[in-house]
């Protein structure tokens, strides 16, 4: 029998108190333990960046990760964006640019934009496209979430 682990994680404001396996990784915890299933899973290996999450401030692949090291630890999901009744800007600048179609990627590009945004001035499309590099998109060819994210960057300035 494998011993379990105590562990206490907040998750987009929420805090959570459970007890896991050791070898349990973060994106399963998301998914499976508290029902959090925006944090997709594509390669399991940190290539595709499809569970992207953003942990004490920084975009994390969350397959390469196990529960336990996120132990007090302040995790930011997709579902923290916005609620089921207002898209954040970020959701409406996708929804607005069509930069998405099959939505796989999108929850992994989301975040990766998120931690972008807060760190960089994103002033070119070269800067976009470079951060978003670690982030596969099989559907789009990249150059609407581009778009989006150079409105979206755009925006915010012109508010500041």
């Amino acid at each position: 029998m494998i011993e379990r682990k105590s562990i206490t994680v907040t998750v987009n404001g929420v805090s959570y108190e459970r007890s896991v396996e050791p070898r349990l990784l973060l994106s399963d915890f998301l998914r499976q333990e508290l029902g959090l299933t925006g944090t997709h899973v594509g390669c399991e290996h940190g290539v595709c960046g499809a569970c992207t999450i953003i942990l004490n401030g920084d975009s994390i692949r969350a397959c390469l990760m196990l529960a336990v090291q996120a132990d007090r630890a302040m995790v930011e999901t997709v579902e923290g964006l916005s609620s089921i009744h207002k898209l954040s800007a970020l959701q409406q600048a996708f929804h607005q640019h069509h930069a998405l179609q099959c939505g796989y990627c999108t929850p992994g590009m989301l975040m990766t934009i998120r931690d972008l945004m807060r760190k960089y001035p994103l002033a070119t499309d070269e800067e976009i496209r470079e951060g978003l590099s670690g982030n596969l998109c099989r559907c789009t060819g990249y150059e609407h979430i581009v778009r989006a994210v150079r409105a979206l960057v755009e925006q915010a300035r012109s508010t500041s």
